[in-house]
């Protein structure tokens, strides 16, 4: 497993923030989401530095979809990133956390009317706006408040990105966005100029998520700025801000390549000011918005070994005390991880089993075929890579009740999520 952010290991025991998993696991039961505070914060300076966030007022969006408790907006807050929120949830979350609502881009296919209403009601910055009938609800809304709102069009550009089928969102068959090469988005320029209580400021495009490649985002970088000329030239808007959405690639396991944030961050900004020069016109605000990038990495889950089923020459199992209800992702999108145990690092991995979870499903496998050391009933099992897609996409599956999440920084640890009990589990339940 290789080691991210802080974790270092010291006589055979896994430190993650100067703090062992034993500890954790001692202070905090299994599982647990383990969260390295200080390679988030490294992860947003980096991204506001080499996006040239000072000097050319470029803003870095955090996209909150990836893991968004109250005390991730405050750290977003305090580093000085934007937000991207995708619902009246998450915006509600932004809020409780006192986010200054006009550092928010507010996200979605389908926005409900409660959902417009409160973005309305709070002042959020700036609404992606998706479709015809979210365009004329929001003039509605705001006609009826006395309110004028920016937004951003989102587009598809037509730009296929090699990931997963489920999270590609840039091709011309998606449920998101105007879409370019049927005259849909020119169609909503023109039904813009109606309105009176709404203002298009920028454009959006977001063409999927743990892309490797830099090149298609460079596609992107180049439809997008001569987007901006055309709108201006024969609709006479002018575009200021040019969002390019997030999905650059992390590492999860040794097959994966990833770009350095840095390498991404100049690649954009370079193809930028060569298509813009080329073009002749003046370099807009540009927006990104990076989500696992900045919080993949930094976040760990711990589990104790339960049962171990050894089918000679077929399989052994290593059954942990979760699964699929704190990390659909191997379900999901098949997609892999590293693994290790946190109490016996260093040791040789002469064992090849597969990781499986609780729940009452065939499919709950965490990892298949993981080589790794000598294994124990109780032993503690760590899975990396976990932070972005993990506590967000969470369930109550089995009856199952949701893991906590620490922070850990500089040998201190931080609770910002509570372990549920069974009694948050029956709450909303009524008899």
């Amino acid at each position: 497993m290789k080691l991210q952010g802080t974790m270092s290991i010291e006589q055979g025991q896994l430190y993650v923030g100067g703090i062992s998993c034993e500890e954790l696991r001692k202070e905090y039961q299994t599982p647990l989401y383990i969260f390295d505070e200080e390679l988030v914060r490294n992860n947003c300076r980096e991204y506001k530095e080499y996006f040239e966030v000072e000097e050319r007022k470029n803003r870095v969006a955090y996209a909150g979809k990836a893991f968004l408790p109250i005390y991730m907006c405050d750290l977003i807050n305090q580093e000085g990133l934007y937000l991207d929120v995708v619902s009246g949830g998450e915006l509600y979350t932004a809020n409780k956390a006192n986010f200054p609502m006009e550092r928010i881009l507010f996200h979605g296919n389908n926005k409900t009317i409660e959902e417009i209403e409160m973005g309305v009601n709070l002042g959020v910055g700036r609404f992606v706006v998706d479709n015809y009938y979210e365009l004329d609800l929001l003039e509605k809304i705001c006609e009826e408040k006395n309110k004028k709102q920016s937004i951003y069009f989102r587009i598809t550009p037509g730009i296929e990105a090699h990931t997963h089928d489920y999270i590609k969102t840039g091709q011309i068959d998606s449920k998101f966005g105007f879409t370019l090469s049927n005259g849909d988005l020119h169609n909503a320029l023109e039904h813009i100029k109606n309105y009176k209580n709404i203002e298009l400021v920028g454009i959006h495009a977001h063409i999927g998520s743990q892309i490797f490649d830099v090149e298609p985002f460079l596609d992107e970088v180049e439809i997008m700025m001569n987007l901006v000329k055309d709108i201006r030239e024969n609709h006479y808007i002018n575009i200021k801000e040019v969002d390019l959405g997030g999905g650059v690639g992390v590492y999860y396991t040794e097959k994966d390549e990833p770009k350095t944030i840095k390498e991404f961050c100049k690649a954009i900004i370079t193809k930028c000011d060569k298509v813009c020069k080329e073009i002749g016109i003046d370099t807009p605000i540009l927006v990104i918005e990076p989500g696992r990038s900045i919080v993949a990495n930094a976040g760990s889950t711990i589990y104790t070994v339960g049962s171990i089923k050894d089918i000679k020459d077929v399989r052994t199992y290593v059954s942990v005390d979760g699964g699929m209800t704190d990390n659909i992702r191997p379900s999901l999108y098949q997609a892999g991880y590293e693994c290790a145990i946190a109490n016996k690092m260093g040791q040789e991995k002469n064992n090849q089993v597969t990781i499986a979870g609780k729940c009452c499903e065939s499919g709950d496998i965490l990892i298949t075929d993981a080589d790794i050391m000598d294994i124990e009933s109780g032993d503690i099992l760590i899975m990396s890579s976990t932070g972005a897609y993990g506590y967000s996409m969470s369930s109550n599956y089995n009856k199952i009740i949701k893991p906590a999440v620490v922070s850990v920084r500089g040998g201190e640890a931080n609770l910002i999520c509570k372990r549920q009990s069974y009694e948050d589990l029956l709450s909303l339940e009524l008899l």
